[in-house]
């Protein structure tokens, strides 16, 4: 038997599932083993899942035979005994969580499914949709999940993502087996959102296989330093996984100016006279952000009569000229950009009526001027608005 040294040995050697690891004395007999992995997949659902497996109709085929899988582990006496010293979570005495019957599986379907034979003695041991040991240790080392100490940072995107799927302004399209990986993309992988956060220096491995380091940040507040292959698998593997789109928001300016360029309006950016308390105070950040086809100063001349001008007069402090654009989806753009900073206020119209005016954040303006320069160079959707500094920030 040849000797395999390399770091990229082992992993092919893994990937080829070839077990060059010694018998350990005293092992185990093959039917503890069975026993173990199939305990192993059932722990390994209520880490990511963080909750037990669940039967009922509705609920994915292995998270099923999962559930039917601890029920029998929990009944025999033989697995309790051998799983209890390893069962760190509880697993074996926790409640179980059940959302009904199995209508669409009978019980023999069922134990089909898992391997077991019920004629011989209903033997719990029989698994034959599980891993071994080896393999579980394997993918347990390329990929594991730690806590993020910053998600902090993260949790705004996947919360700006999850909005941008529910408004249409994201899509997900199924992922094509190993396409490209890049920093800033996000995917879908065994139901939770993925987001690489970092690339390193790519280089190639001794089978002449281009890699490199991802930092990953899951939304459930872990992430893994993993290859980026082993994410290509990841995502290969799972026939559900999507890749979420980045958002399109059409042609806003155009990159060459023409004669025949169309003038469409301006951005404008408004400060009030309001002598509220706290706008008084925070005057200087606090700004109207708008879109028009006409003239700006024709726009806000009754702003005073107005509750979406906060029934006060204004300064326009910037406008921004544009031609050959869509003024609508600008204006949605700019709003949703700054949404974290949306001023929350509400004040009556001349009937009383409560009115509760979108377009004003607690914004300075350097920030939409510079917000305004990423859409002219197309990278907006590179960076995400930080309340908290007041600035972008790359992401």
């Amino acid at each position: 038997m040849p000797k395999y040294t390399t770091d990229e040995d082992w992993e092919l050697l893994d990937e080829l599932g070839v077990d060059l690891a010694p018998e350990p004395a005293g092992q185990r007999s093959a039917r503890e083993e069975r026993i173990i992995a199939g305990f192993a997949e059932i722990e390994r659902f209520v880490e990511e899942q963080g909750r037990l497996p669940q039967h009922g109709e509705d609920r994915d085929i292995f998270e099923r035979l999962y559930a039917v899988r601890l029920d029998r582990l929990r009944e025999l006496e033989e697995c309790r005994a051998i799983l209890e010293p390893l069962d760190s979570r509880g697993l074996l005495d926790a409640a179980a969580e059940s959302l009904g019957d199995e209508p669409e599986l009978s019980d023999q379907a069922l134990l089909d499914a898992l391997g077991i034979d019920a004629t011989s003695a209903n033997d719990i041991t029989q698994l034959t949709h599980v891993r071994s040991r080896r393999e579980i240790n394997t993918a347990e080392e390329i990929a594991q999940r730690t806590p993020c100490k910053d998600f902090e940072q993260f949790q705004p995107i996947f919360d700006q993502v999850q909005q941008d799927l529910q408004t249409g302004v994201r899509q997900t399209i199924k992922y094509q087996d190993n396409a490209s990986i890049n920093q800033g993309d996000l995917f879908i992988l065994n139901g939770q959102k993925v987001f690489v956060a970092a690339k390193g220096e790519e280089f190639i491995s001794d089978y002449g296989v281009p890699n490199c380091r991802l930092r990953v940040i899951y939304d459930n507040g872990t992430e893994s330093d993993l290859l980026l292959r082993s994410l290509q698998r990841a995502l290969n593997k799972d026939k559900t996984s999507r890749r979420i789109t980045n958002p399109d928001w059409g042609p806003l300016f155009s990159h060459t100016e023409a004669e025949d360029d169309i003038q469409t309006g301006y951005i404008y950016v408004l400060r009030s006279r309001s002598d509220d308390p706290f706008i008084a105070e925070n005057r200087s950040i606090i700004h109207k952000i708008g879109v028009t086809g006409g003239d700006v100063k024709s726009r806000v001349a009754h702003a005073k009569k107005d509750p979406t001008y906060l029934l006060a007069e204004v300064d326009i402090v910037a406008t921004f000229k544009l031609a050959n654009i869509n003024p609508k989806k600008l204006e949605a753009l700019l709003h949703r950009f700054f949404d974290s900073a949306r001023l929350d206020v509400q004040l009556p119209d001349r009937f009383g009526v409560p009115v509760q005016p979108k377009e004003w954040f607690f914004v300075p303006l350097s920030a939409i001027e510079e917000a305004v320069e990423k859409i002219k160079e197309g990278t907006l959707d590179q960076f995400r608005y930080n309340p908290e500094s007041a600035s972008l920030t790359q992401l």
